[in-house]
């Protein structure tokens, strides 16, 4: 007889979280197994706040709504003085008391073995063996500042079947003046090369799951020219150089209205509401990146606004932030085989979506403001 096990994925970017603190808190949707992937742990002013990680995760662990996860394997990069491997990712799994049957994946001694208790590791993981996590590389990034972007892997036999769970950070766009250069642009290839790389890198053929904040962008410039048909455009360069500093769209027909402005940091598009819109279906045409990866990997349908960038004002959750063009940042991606595994319902699906200092929510994605 088939055993199901309810599983649950979280995938969240906290690089505002630690600004200010907050408490999450897991709804009911009594899953048994719980895997949380956390990005940027210590907020973008880590050297400052990284001490509040500790207390944050082990809050979460000893909150009233995991009182019944027996079990537990959290696994927190924050050695931010060791630059070369430093990525500030943190992945905790919980094991709900009601689930026996499960092994994790020791990779120096190449075996399988039970959980049976609690294990908490916060360091630099170099010596943890049921843990694989890496740094990219710095040739994916040579025309750009040190990154804390990479990936950490663990390894599970859930009732007999075999998964690799993938936490992942992938690069931003640093400028969008330079996204907006080309079609596809050159973070997006950057982006690529790194995700390939973390592909690559598996020494198995049993499914996996991906999510993470993978950094997916629009194709920004064929969405400007689209948004920009019937607009005048101004580019204003610097004095002392040739460089664009600006790029001002005005609308022809509305009194030469400003409808959108981009900067290194700033893509201020008037009709903001285009991106909350029926989820943004219209522009999940620009969305391209993850199909060169439809080789390997699948996603289940989009069915939620872009992730990235919401406003860090409390009292506007569904406002984006004017510094980026709204985006699905923050994906669950799966093997093949882990697409067919869920769908003969031997784990049932279940992925939330998260802002932790607001609310949680259903799908498969989470609502950040980091990079």
């Amino acid at each position: 007889m088939e055993t199901f096990t309810d599983v649950l994925l979280v995938t969240a970017n906290v690089g505002s979280l630690f600004d200010n603190v907050s408490r999450m808190t897991i709804q009911s949707y009594k899953p048994q197994f719980i895997a949380l992937h956390f990005q940027e742990v210590g907020g973008k002013d880590y050297m400052l706040n990284m001490g509040h990680a500790e207390d944050f995760f082990w809050t979460l662990e000893s909150s009233e709504e995991m009182k019944d996860f027996d079990r537990s394997c959290i696994y927190v990069d924050n050695q931010f003085k060791v630059e070369d491997t430093f990525t500030a990712l943190g992945s905790m799994y919980f094991i709900h008391k009601t689930l026996k049957n499960i092994q994790q994946y020791d990779f120096h001694v190449k075996n399988f073995k039970a959980v049976l208790e609690k294990n908490r590791y916060m360091g630099s993981l170099d010596r943890v063996t049921t843990v694989e996590k890496e740094k990219f590389p710095k040739n994916f990034w040579p025309d750009f500042k040190w990154s804390r972007k990479g990936f950490m892997r663990t390894r599970w036999i859930i009732h007999n079947q075999g998964l690799d769970l993938v936490n992942v950070h992938l690069f931003h766009d640093a400028s969008n003046l330079i996204a907006c250069n080309s079609s596809p642009s050159i973070y997006s290839a950057n982006r690529n090369n790194a995700l390939r790389y973390v592909i690559n890198s598996r020494q198995t053929v049993l499914p996996f799951f991906l999510f993470g904040d993978f950094n997916f962008r629009l194709d920004t410039l064929s969405l400007v020219q689209d948004l920009s048909t019937a607009a005048d455009v101004q580019t204003v360069k610097k004095d002392s150089s040739n460089e664009v500093q600006r790029i001002i769209y005005e609308e022809k027909d509305n009194d030469h209205q400003v409808l959108l402005r981009i900067e290194e940091k700033l893509f201020a598009y008037l009709h903001q509401a285009v991106f909350r819109e029926d989820n943004g279906r219209a522009l999940l045409k620009y969305d391209k990146e993850v199909a060169a990866f439809h080789d390997v990997i699948r996603e289940e349908d989009i069915m939620f606004p872009p992730s990235y960038p919401y406003s860090e004002e409390h009292a506007k959750p569904t406002q984006y932030m004017n510094t980026r063009c709204p985006a699905w940042c923050d994906r669950i991606l799966m093997s093949h085989t882990a697409q067919d595994l869920i769908h003969r319902v031997s784990l049932s699906w279940t992925s939330l979506s998260s802002d932790f200092s607001r609310k949680l929510r259903l799908l498969q994605i989470n609502q950040h403001t980091g990079c």
